[in-house]
């Protein structure tokens, strides 16, 4: 059987063999179903226009403000920095439950001079009361010298400028005296501080227990309630000296 088709010809496909009438009508689907092009209105195209001119300037503008954002950062950063130095300080100072924690007071005495109350907590029993925990007085006396007291529990009054120290009562001074004495009281305004219980003082002089003291900080006034005892520090050797002491 022979094969109709001539040798070296092209394939024929059945599916492209379309008369010119079939492909005019397809032709003329296709441009009916096409959607036609609606041109900008004049409203529009001054819209866009408007859009382009403020894009022009705003685009620099913000690059501008980034790099000035970028120069100026070090010192908002030391800006932030300090603020949150200031924040951890004044956490350090709260008041939970009627008790202010970190409490701190200043004045003066009758000579100008200043003092300082701290206390690692007070509690407002009046307005002229305030109960301490753990107070310090720093005080400053005749010739700037300096005197600190601490103890365990403490009863300020804020108007009469009182403070009345309990538990282990501490005093130190700058030319190295030391006083220990369950309890004490002290006059901020006259620069007093004196105790009627019994007291032990160390210092270069040497070592005194007395049954009670008074200081005078501005009169340069020491005085010791007997019967005492006294151990000297001497070049020629320490002795103990026993008797009432005024």
């Amino acid at each position: 059987m022979t094969d109709p088709t001539p040798p070296n010809s092209p394939p024929r496909r059945e599916d492209f063999a379309r008369s010119e009438e079939v492909t005019r009508q397809q032709r003329d689907q296709l441009a009916a179903a096409s959607y036609p092009r609606n041109l900008p209105s004049a409203s529009a195209l001054a819209r866009r226009r408007t859009v382009l001119r403020w894009a022009k300037w705003a685009l620099p503008a913000t690059a501008l403000l980034l790099l000035s954002s970028i120069a100026v950062w070090p010192e908002v950063d030391r800006l932030i920095n300090a603020n949150s130095a200031a924040l951890r300080d004044m956490a350090k100072v709260k008041i939970e439950s009627g008790n202010l924690l970190g409490a701190t007071y200043r004045g003066v005495d009758e000579h100008n001079r200043p003092f300082m109350i701290t206390a690692d907590s007070a509690h407002q029993v009046t307005s002229e009361r305030m109960d301490l925990r753990t107070p310090s007085a720093d005080v400053l006396s005749q010739g700037d010298n300096w005197m600190l007291v601490r103890s365990q529990k403490g009863v300020y009054m804020q108007h009469a400028n009182l403070l009345d120290l309990t538990g282990e009562v501490t005093l130190y001074r700058d030319d190295g005296l030391m006083m220990r004495s369950p309890v004490a009281d002290i006059d901020l305004k006259r620069g007093v501080i004196a105790s009627d219980s019994w007291v032990r003082a160390e210092g270069p002089f040497g070592v005194l227990d007395a049954k009670g003291y008074l200081l005078s900080q501005h009169d340069g006034v020491a005085q010791f309630r007997g019967p005492g005892r006294l151990i000297l520090n001497d070049d020629r050797g320490s002795h103990s000296q026993e008797g009432k002491a005024s």
